[in-house]
């Protein structure tokens, strides 16, 4: 994976499409006396490169001297944009109101008062319609401001009715806003730790979860209030490692979109994002039929014109959707299958590598490492899991924790017993401090110190004694942590039935028993 640039306009520049570089260059020579311009031999220059290079750019720029850089830059960052704005005005509500406030505002400068009070009326028209109550707030106050400063006689009882119309925005703004964080925040929290490690993380989420969760629901009528109001449930569920209330959740999110379906093309990510979360709690449910159902309706919208003309869409659908396929031949146990995909998804990790946030590529990491292990290739799952043990500890601890732990296993099924002794230590030392030792984990360091001294003979009786204690374990929900992430069960079982990890899996999915490794992101 390359490192990503820091130059914004190298990374607009890259996000460009075909037509949409096109557009800019028409854009441009229309706005300028000459067609040979220095700002369209920089958008060549950056356009070519593959990375970012000030050098190499300013060799090819002739006429752009070092100090002139800068300047150049930011124009044609603004140009650029400014061309976009054209040809995706239509595409965006927010560009459709801020347009439409623009031509208020013009009327209201020229003394046009009635006239611009007539735009904000439409306006709020649109608004109301769509959804998009922060935006009231601003035609509100304007409509203020033209009533108090200039007597229009547009309306007999007008102070009432902006007084009574602000207050009523003002107490659903509140409350969503109060919602948007507390969801936010408990993402965070899931971001940074994962799910809940004991009754301490549990204690400190419900307490903040209820806290801050307004203590009237009623006023949630409109549909911002609901999402934000499902998505803290969610998030607060899934982190307690509450299934069925995380499915509830998930389900009625992803139903808000049903109920008003033109909401879709205008948070299409939230509506991606709900799709990710009813698969995954199909996924975590084991609910086998729904998921499957559920990931053909999730393939359907990928190639809805809403996700096939917007890149961001395009990469959030890639970045879920594949997610899903992964989970899916873990639920199944078609591992060595499931390998077919991994070729797809690294083109679309080096296409994507100036979008994707490296929490989803870390979770992508250990997924096909899982794959790799499941189908028995111990030597790729380690090359997979060294990607995420060598990156920053500074997200996602849990998966930092459990690569470890699997990576720690891989060498055992490889026999790298010189390598063992010192990775026990370590990983051993890394999970303590990162708070992440449970009984099982310490059950699973336990057989691992105590193999090197136990002959062949002697291996699989202790390894039966290690999967007895670990299924007492498997419904104290403090210790599912540990399945959840490695499916050790099933490998305890592979390893004392000398079969493959991934046909004991199959077995359980075709005896109706699945259980599968899990990562939500």
């Amino acid at each position: 994976m390359p490192n990503r640039s820091s130059d914004n306009l190298f990374q607009l520049i890259k996000s460009l499409e075909k037509s949409e570089k096109r557009n800019f260059k028409l854009y441009i020579k229309r706005n300028s006396a000459s067609e040979d311009l220095q700002s369209i031999q920089l958008f060549d220059a950056l356009d070519k490169m593959e990375e970012y290079d000030e050098a190499q750019l300013l060799k090819k720029s002739k006429s752009l001297k070092k100090q002139q850089l800068s300047n150049a830059k930011a124009h044609l960052y603004r140009e650029i944009l400014s061309s976009l704005r054209l040809i995706r005005q239509e595409d965006n509500i927010d560009i459709q109101l801020h347009e439409q406030l623009d031509h208020a505002r013009i009327l209201y400068n020229k003394g046009l008062y009635l006239q611009s009070l007539k735009v904000l009326d439409r306006i709020k028209e649109n608004a109301q319609a769509h959804n998009q109550i922060t935006f009231l707030l601003q035609v509100l106050f304007f409509e203020k401001t033209i009533e108090a400063l200039h007597i229009t006689r547009s309306m007999q009882d007008r102070a009432d009715r902006l007084t009574s119309e602000v207050d009523n925005v003002n107490e659903h703004l509140q409350l969503v806003s109060r919602l948007s964080n507390l969801s936010l925040q408990l993402y965070s929290w899931y971001i940074r730790n994962g799910v809940a490690r004991n009754e301490k993380d549990e204690k400190a989420v419900q307490e903040f979860f209820e806290t801050h969760l307004p203590s009237d629901l009623s006023g949630c009528t409109g549909f911002y209030e609901k999402l934000y109001q499902y998505q803290s449930f969610c998030w607060y569920a899934f982190i307690r490692q509450d299934f069925l209330l995380y499915y509830r959740y998930t389900q009625k999110w992803v139903d808000l979109f049903e109920k008003e379906p033109f909401m879709l093309a205008i948070e299409t990510s939230h509506y991606i994002k709900g799709m990710h979360n009813l698969l995954g709690a199909h996924f975590d449910l084991m609910n086998y039929p729904k998921f499957t159902e559920t990931l053909r309706q999730f393939e359907e919208f990928s190639q809805s014109a809403i996700v096939t003309g917007n890149v961001n869409n395009r990469i959030q659908t890639f970045v879920y959707l594949y997610i899903s396929k992964l989970n899916k031949h873990f639920l199944d146990g078609t591992f060595t299958e499931g390998l077919t995909l991994v070729p797809y998804i690294e083109e679309k990790l080096q296409e994507y590598w100036i979008y994707l946030d490296r929490h989803r590529i870390l979770v992508f990491y250990y997924k096909i490492a899982c794959l790799y292990f499941g189908s028995g290739d111990y030597e790729r799952t380690i090359d997979y899991l060294n990607k995420i043990i060598n990156w920053k500890v500074d997200l996602r601890t849990d998966l930092q924790c459990y690569s470890r732990l699997l990576h720690l296993i891989a060498h055992y099924e490889l026999r790298n017993y010189d390598l063992l002794e010192y990775l026990i230590k370590s990983v051993y030392r890394f999970m303590a401090k990162m708070e992440n030792l449970s009984l099982v984990e310490e059950e699973i360091f336990r057989f691992l110190r105590k193999s090197f001294n136990l002959s062949p003979d002697r291996i699989r009786p202790e390894l039966e004694k290690l999967l007895e204690k670990l299924k007492k374990y498997e419904k104290n929900r403090f210790e599912t942590r540990a399945f959840v992430y490695l499916d050790i069960i099933s490998w305890l079982e592979s390893k004392v039935r000398n079969v493959p990890v991934q046909d004991v899996i199959r077995e359980k999915y075709l005896g109706g028993d699945r259980r599968g490794e899990v990562v939500v992101g």
